[in-house]
């Protein structure tokens, strides 16, 4: 039976006109941002502490810690600031029907970069309001745009860094698709010029400067023509600037794949991809290192960062009484990557050692998540000795 559905695709355009017009404004912001900020030009570094939901503030207090015991010195000279966050729980979030409520983001906006446990995304069939992920609101507004995700098991010959774009593709827009009516919805897709030449050219930078000589772009646009397409033809056109990098094409699904090909998978070294399967596929990548309870993290902008633990709150653990058993790991990455991100390598390098003889090495203290093996404050203080023997 035909039937008039005029007044619903209306209604679906009217939607659609307002998320365009909201991006074209982004993109506007966006190619007129100035330089990456400077951290030696600071007289102090304002490092935000927020410890989220579930498991996220025993496992980021963890990773304070060992912050703290590494720049002792730095704190006591004024150089390093530690700025408490409190409010971004999923209780306060859900009261103020916010993905962060604005108290917190002004707090936010107040710190250099930022140490951030999981929160809780609310779902379909779960008590809490619909209201965004906060992860996406913070990568959002701070214009976080690179998700940055490491992972490196030396027995294995994978040594991987995944460059994630992170404010554009399918979950831009995330939380305003469209119910058209009752048997039809409709999400939406972006990819802009800049948005995608930012990504590449910070993937390709960074193999520039660590020596990594192959590159992967990683797409569907086989399929996803418009948005994965020009995603793939803008990056090819940034890696006509890296000649003495290899550049090769893959598609998501084969790419999925050949991570598990015992005979390719050590040929990769960095990785560049739309957000949707960047967050899927560096999963995937973290179970070779231990799962992702073992992966931190960079969310990288020009005047803000943002680091934290790949997985989730794991309310579960909390409700079972075994958060005291949650293993650090995945924020103690995280701090790897902050230390270096804000210009103390040499101490990010102490921790990552730290942490490969404490997980891979030696395994003093074993993390099961039960009482089978460590507690998250044995843990912590078994990497903190072994930095101070290093």
């Amino acid at each position: 039976m035909n039937r008039n559905y005029d007044v619903q695709i209306e209604t679906a355009a009217a939607a659609f006109r307002e998320m365009l017009k909201g991006q074209l404004e982004r993109n506007e912001r966006i190619c007129a941002e100035k330089d990456f900020i400077d951290y030696r030009s600071l007289d102090t570094i304002v490092i935000g502490i927020c410890g989220g939901d579930g498991i996220g503030p025993r496992i980021t207090s963890s990773a304070r810690q060992v912050l703290a015991f590494l720049l002792e010195e730095e704190v006591r000279k004024g150089k390093i600031r530690f700025q408490e966050i409190e409010g971004l729980t999923i209780e306060n979030r859900a009261a103020h029907n916010q993905a962060i409520p604005d108290d917190v983001m002004e707090q936010l906006l107040g710190c250099h970069v930022i140490l951030k446990g999981p929160t809780t995304t609310p779902h379909a069939g779960d008590p809490w309001p619909n209201i965004e992920s906060a992860n996406v609101a913070m990568r959002k507004r701070l214009d976080l745009f690179a998700n940055v995700r490491p992972v490196k098991v030396p027995e294995k010959g994978i040594d991987w860094t995944f460059f994630r774009e992170n404010t554009e593709g399918s979950y831009a827009v995330g939380s305003q698709g469209v119910h058209v009516t009752d048997e039809l919805a409709c999400d939406f897709c972006i990819t802009t010029t800049e948005g995608t030449e930012r990504i590449a050219r910070l993937a390709y930078e960074y193999a520039r400067k660590n020596h990594k000589d192959h590159v992967s772009i990683v797409t569907k646009a086989n399929i996803i023509k418009a948005t994965d397409g020009k995603f793939l033809n803008l990056c090819k056109k940034i890696a006509e600037e890296y000649p003495e990098i290899r550049t090769t094409e893959w598609f998501i699904d084969i790419m999925t794949a050949k991570l598990v090909d015992e005979k390719r998978r050590t040929d990769f070294k960095v990785f560049v991809l739309p957000n949707l399967y960047g967050d899927i596929i560096t999963d995937e990548a973290a179970e070779f290192q231990g799962g992702v309870g073992t992966a931190g993290s960079a969310n990288i902008g020009k005047r803000y960062a943002m680091f934290e633990a790949i997985h989730g709150s794991a309310p579960r653990m909390v409700a079972e009484g075994r958060d005291i058993y949650a293993d650090p790991c995945s924020m103690l990455r995280a701090s790897i990557l902050l230390l270096s991100h804000i210009g103390y390598q040499e101490k990010a390098e102490r921790l990552e050692r730290a942490l490969d003889i404490c997980m891979f090495e030696e395994r003093k203290y074993v993390m099961t998540g039960r009482d089978t093996g460590a507690t998250c404050e044995q843990f912590t203080e078994y990497v903190m000795n072994t930095i101070r023997d290093l």
